[in-house]
Parts: C-alpha cells; sequence; structure tokens
C-alpha cells in the first residue's frame, strides 16, 4: 500500500517531529559535503511554510562512550541549515529534558529547532540504536505529527525512527523519503526495460545479496570495482594482488554460474604494481594480469563494451565506484561511466548512495542523474529487495 506523504498531513498550528539525516562529513567542525542538508530542504520549507512548527534530529556519526561526542554536535549543522532557510535555527544542546521541552512549547508557526545528536542517548546503553521504547514513547510526546525523512537510517530499527512513528498518533514520509521509494524501489518491483545495473566497489561481499535480487529483476548487470577480480579468478585468470575475498570464491561461482549471461566482466584492466597514485601503470586485457601487478581500475575497451550496453537501456541503478577514483590516475573508469550515463537521453538513471554517489558529486555528475541516494546501506538493502524498518512504520495512506 502507499505511503502517507507530508502533504497528506495538515501541519498547520501543530508541532511536527522530522527526523532527518543530516550526518554529514565534517573537518574540524566544517561542514565538507552537505548534500544530505539540501535533499530535505524541501520537506523542511513545506512544513514552515504550512504553519508547522517544526522540530527536526538527527544523528551524527558514532557514539558509544563520553568522548565520542567530542567533535559530534548538530551545532555547526543547525548554523548551516539557517543559512539555507534564511531564518533563525534555534538549537537546543540536549536530547531530552526540561530545557528542550520548554523550547519546544515556545515555538511558533513556522519556527523550526533542532536538538542534540540523537545518538548521544547510546552513551549510556543503546536507547537510540537499540530503539529503547522509552526513548521513542519521550520523543514522540514532543510533538503532534512524526515525519520520517533519513533514508539514510531507513535500515534500522531506532528510537528516532520506528520508536516515534511507533508511539506517534499520525506519521508520514517526508519528500526524501518518498523519492527514494519512488526511484530505488521503483527500479526494482517496476523498471521500465532494458534495465541495467553497474555494481562495483571494493568487495563482492557486500554486494552478494544486491546481485542476487537483482539477477532476478535486471537485463544485464555489468560488474566493475574491485569486486570483479573474484569472478576473474573463479574462471581462472591471473588477477595478480588485485583484491579479492578467496572465502567467498565458492558463491562467486555460483553467482556465475546462475547468472546464465546477465552478468557482464570487464575486458582491460588499469594495473599497476603499487597501491600508490603516482605508480606506473598500463592497460591490460583481463586475461593479462601478471602476478606482481593489482587492477585499480577499468579500462577504455570495458568502457566502450559497458557503453553499448547502456545506451539501449531505459532504467539504470549504479552502486559502487569502477576503481579507486580516489587517486586522479585511477578515476577513469568512474569518470567514464558518469560521462556515458550523463549523456543517456529518456532513462532513468539513479545512484544508489555511497561511494559512487560521492564519486559522482566529487566528479561534478550531481545535477546529471534522475536521481542521487542518500543512502549507502540503506539504498544496498532496498536493492537487495529487503523491508526497511523505517520505511515499513510510516503510516498507511
Amino acid at each position: 500500500m502507499a505511503k502517507k506523504i507530508v502533504r497528506d498531513v495538515d501541519v498547520k498550528g501543530k508541532t511536527v517531529l522530522c527526523r532527518v539525516d543530516f550526518n554529514v562529513p565534517m573537518i574540524d567542525g566544517a561542514i565538507t559535503d552537505d548534500n544530505r542538508i539540501v535533499q530535505a530542504l524541501p520537506t523542511i520549507k513545506d512544513i514552515l511554510s504550512r504553519g508547522g512548527k517544526l522540530v527536526l534530529f538527527s544523528h551524527l556519526g558514532r557514539v558509544k562512550k563520553e568522548e565520542d561526542k567530542e567533535g559530534k554536535s548538530l551545532a555547526p549543522i543547525a548554523a548551516k541549515l539557517a543559512e539555507y532557510l534564511g531564518q533563525d535555527v534555534t538549537f537546543v544542546p540536549e536530547t531530552r529534558g526540561q530545557a528542550l521541552e520548554e523550547a519546544i512549547k515556545a515555538l511558533e508557526e513556522g519556527d523550526v529547532l533542532m536538538f542534540e545528536n540523537t545518538r548521544f542517548e547510546d552513551v549510556d546503553g543503546k536507547k537510540e540504536s537499540g530503539n529503547d521504547p522509552e526513548l521513542g514513547k519521550y520523543w514522540a510526546s514532543l510533538g503532534d505529527v512524526f515525519v520520517n525523512d533519513a533514508f539514510g537510517t531507513a535500515h534500522r530499527s531506532h528510537a528516532s525512527n520506528v520508536g516515534i512513528a511507533t508511539y506517534s498518533n499520525e506519521s508520514a514520509a517526508g519528500y526524501l523519503l518518498e523519492k527514494e521509494i519512488k526511484f530505488i524501489g521503483g527500479a526494482v518491483d517496476e523498471p521500465k526495460r532494458p534495465f541495467v545495473a553497474i555494481l562495483g566497489g571494493a568487495k563482492v561481499g557486500s554486494k552478494i545479496g544486491v546481485i542476487t535480487n537483482l539477477l532476478e529483476k535486471a537485463d544485464k548487470i555489468l560488474i566493475v570495482g574491485g569486486m570483479s577480480y573474484n569472478f576473474l579468478k573463479v574462471q581462472g585468470y591471473e588477477i595478480g594482488t588485485s583484491l579479492c575475498e578467496d572465502d567467498l570464491l565458492e558463491l562467486t561461482q555460483e553467482i556465475l554460474d546462475k547468472a546464465q549471461g546477465k552478468l557482464e566482466l570487464p575486458l582491460d584492466i588499469n594495473v599497476t604494481k603499487e597501491f600508490s597514485n603516482d605508480a606506473p601503470s598500463r592497460i591490460a586485457d583481463y586475461s593479462d594480469i601478471k602476478a606482481d601487478e593489482m587492477g585499480l581500475d577499468i579500462g577504455p575497451k570495458t568502457l566502450a563494451k559497458y557503453k553499448a550496453i547502456l545506451e539501449d537501456a531505459k532504467t539504470v541503478v549504479w552502486n559502487g565506484p569502477a576503481g579507486v577514483f580516489e587517486f586522479s590516475n585511477f578515476a577513469k573508469g568512474t569518470i567514464g561511466i558518469c560521462e556515458i550515463l550523463a549523456g543517456l537521453d529518456n532513462v532513468t538513471t539513479i545512484i544508489g548512495g555511497g561511494d559512487s554517489a560521492a564519486a559522482a558529486i566529487q566528479l561534478g555528475y550531481a545535477d546529471k542523474f534522475t536521481h542521487i541516494s542518500t543512502g549507502g546501506g540503506a539504498s544496498l538493502e532496498y536493492l537487495e529487495g529487503k523491508t526497511l524498518p523505517g520505511v515499513a512504520a510510516v503510516d498507511e495512506l
């Protein structure tokens, strides 16, 4: 059934609790990538424009003990959000208590407040990440309506998403969560065909569930990145010192047998003898990798092969870079995939979060895709066909 969306909820004069995903990278208190904040703005602005009293909350990083709180406050994020909104954002450096309750009661229509990192509740036990019912019930009591717009944590059952939804009188999905459900869920369940998936990244182990599910859904799966070498090795090819999960070779062979021609593997590899951007490298056919070489990127023949396949696609999902894109000399494959997808017409192109999303954004292709997911782990589990607790907990329409 369809989920209730924030547009379906009367928020005027109501205190709206909104779980966002502001788990953004920071260095010395400065935000280095504010994409997740930008993606949450449509929901935030909509609630404020319709007279809601908005209370925002998020986690930031992992917090297990008191010293982990250092550098994990949401105060800098509240300040950045205020810049985007052009209005004050009240920040309360607490996750519960009288100061927070009084600040929320003082809100007027169109006001916005952010309270402290929800993971601070994990210092004395996993109250947030363990979905402590007392905490979920308390946070739910602070407002009238709950809106979940944090896809990045939707694959986890936490007090700040599932807990609040359980004890709230009314809950709905925000516009970002709606987009994720529409694009990633839609791509897996009802894709326009041909449906092509590009799967990369360092390890095949993290993508086994995705590959298995997509073998049933996709017309083609293009393999890139470190996970390629498991597939080459089980076919008897020399992969040198390339990344390989030897304990998964048997499972890799099972996947290859099951694929029945749906899996496409690289034709050529950019290889080197050292894990360094400045090390000499060469383009080698997949059957010509030497024992002392490692593959760090795909080559031009592979890009040409994949381009021919992608030009016929109507839906493309990409999860995982084609190589060590952090090294400029081994980023050509990832850049090449960005360029190919950016040049496609009348195609739904989706990046499933994680490193591939970071690469596309860093390389300047953020506006060239239909949708870039804000959730790494959540998008992976969605692509696996799993039910996401944070989505399931939202009220049905």
